[in-house]
């Protein structure tokens, strides 16, 4: 594992209790960083942050409510003292069905979570890394968000918002020092793949050149880089972690 360098930093993870976010906390503690975690499942998230160990800490946080998300960053500075990176991983797959026979509520719950928690978490820790004059986002988009995945109109809308949130704030930002950035993912193995029905999962490997998979761990290679103060010129990027399904 090469070494990155987040020594003295501290990140607010969504969806930090497992997956691609406990993945990438795992990451970030090794790179010398501290984390916390921000996650609807309180247990999970504070078990997540036992295991992490002292450089972890644990909030229960409903991404699609902003008075939620205002109170996190408010016990995350009260914690921690600043936050220097956000990467926003909570998200739900919804179910894999065609539009036409979409639930509503299931459509509108997928946008609550995906985009909405994006736009609400950007908003609440913005203010304070402009304060600082410093700070790093990430967020986790799709290979869907790119290309739309059938049988996944929700989820491919709402990772399609996802990056063009990220160009947007990332312009906005491009004259501080705040880079915001974005992956897109293929599909990896992770919990998430529970919410979906095997055929879209083999659809999905059928896609990926590469034949396989990405890890967890390539995810949080990719990810933790974009949360360092190396990622110094690019902002409002896609970046790219699809095993050679898309290139652009």
């Amino acid at each position: 594992m090469n070494q990155l360098d987040f020594t003295g930093r501290h990140a607010v993870i969504t969806g930090g209790a497992t997956g691609l976010g406990f993945g990438i906390a795992q990451r970030l503690v090794a790179s010398g960083g501290s984390v916390t975690l921000w996650d609807r499942d309180e247990a999970a998230a504070n078990q997540a942050a036992e295991a992490l160990g002292d450089k972890a800490f644990a909030l229960k946080v409903d991404v699609s409510q902003q008075p939620s998300v205002a109170k996190a960053v408010a016990a995350t500075l009260a914690h921690a003292g600043r936050i220097d990176a956000l990467v926003n991983s909570a998200g739900i797959t919804g179910p894999n069905v065609k539009l036409w026979d979409y639930p509503v509520d299931d459509w509108r719950q997928v946008m609550e979570i995906n985009i909405n928690g994006v736009f609400l978490c950007c908003r609440e820790v913005v203010g304070q890394m402009r304060k600082q004059g410093y700070g790093r986002i990430v967020n986790i988009a799709s290979v869907a968000g790119k290309e739309g995945n059938p049988n996944a109109s929700a989820y491919s809308a709402s990772k399609a918002a996802v990056i063009g949130i990220t160009k947007s704030l990332g312009k906005e930002l491009a004259d501080t020092g705040i880079r915001v950035n974005c992956v897109t993912p293929a599909a990896v193995k992770t919990a998430i793949f529970d919410q979906m029905t095997p055929e879209h999962i083999a659809f999905m490997l059928s896609k990926i050149p590469m034949g396989r998979f990405g890890t967890v761990e390539e995810v949080a290679a990719m990810v933790g880089w974009l949360c360092t103060e190396d990622c110094s010129f690019s902002t409002g990027a896609v970046f790219d972690l699809s095993g050679g399904r898309s290139t652009y």
